[in-house]
């Protein structure tokens, strides 16, 4: 399985502009295939990547919980699991330098146990095929204690430079640990910082924390400006100090 890192954070704290921002670092190093996962409820991986959707993992699992309850024929005689190994391929949207496969809004009523299992399935199958995988997550703690997120190298907790927002980084990192789930390294990294230094107040919260420190974000005048003007992220020009600043974080933190 290639190496896999996951963004985490509460919302509002450019948890998936930075999620964006670590695709381009990854296709700019040409580290490898790409496979990026929007498994955000709320999708908008694709605005800062620069993508169409054109299909969810979310309305493939209908269509297969649909497959399953019904008796008709499948096309082809396709087994349930080959049929969605068709659909899966349909979904996956290929860019320059990655594959973008967005999960879509969450189950609604009714069991989709099978369908679940065989979309875990071919998840472990498609992730192999690619050296990297990068996943952006729901806003809270609720895919950590689904277990979304295990089984991966790299967890980049992200926070505003709020004391709540640094305060909720941590009860991720003690989820972690309390789950015990399989993460190889979790850091914070605190983003949208106004001042080139953070203060000894905010600092003395960080340590409190007990998530090893990666590093911060400087806030950035031109990502409000991309964003107001429906301009992806990933193009963002590369003398943009945002930019800069979470290059040389990611430097010391992927391999």
């Amino acid at each position: 399985m290639g190496f896999t890192i996951a963004v985490a954070g509460k919302g509002g704290t450019g948890k998936t502009s930075l999620c964006g921002l670590t695709i381009r670092y990854l296709k700019e190093k040409k580290r490898g295939a790409i496979l990026a996962v929007d498994a955000d409820a709320n999708a908008n991986l694709n605005d800062v990547l620069g993508v169409k959707v054109h299909a969810t993992v979310g309305k493939l699992r209908e269509t297969s919980l649909e497959a399953i309850k019904s008796t008709a024929p499948r096309p082809g005689g396709m087994s349930m699991e080959q049929l969605f190994d068709y659909q899966i391929q349909q979904a996956l949207i290929e860019a320059e330098g990655f594959d973008l496969l967005v999960m879509g809004r969450p189950e609604g009523s009714g069991c989709y146990c099978a369908a679940n299992n065989i979309i875990r399935k071919y998840m472990d199958k498609l992730a192999d095929t690619y050296p990297f995988i990068v996943m952006d997550n729901e806003a809270g703690l609720e895919h950590l204690s689904r277990r979304t997120t295990q089984d991966t190298d790299l967890l980049l907790i992200i926070s505003d430079s709020s004391v709540r927002g640094i305060m909720t980084a941590g009860r991720i990192g003690e989820l972690v640990k309390e789950l015990k789930l399989n993460i190889k390294r979790a850091v914070l990294i605190v983003n949208r910082v106004q001042d080139r230094e953070l203060d000894s107040t905010l600092q003395k919260v960080i340590d409190q924390q007990g998530v090893e420190f990666a590093g911060f974000v400087p806030a950035d005048e031109l990502i409000f400006d991309y964003d107001l003007n429906g301009k992806p992220l990933i193009q963002l020009p590369p003398d943009s100090k945002a930019l800069t600043s979470y290059f040389a974080v990611l430097d010391k933190l992927i391999p």
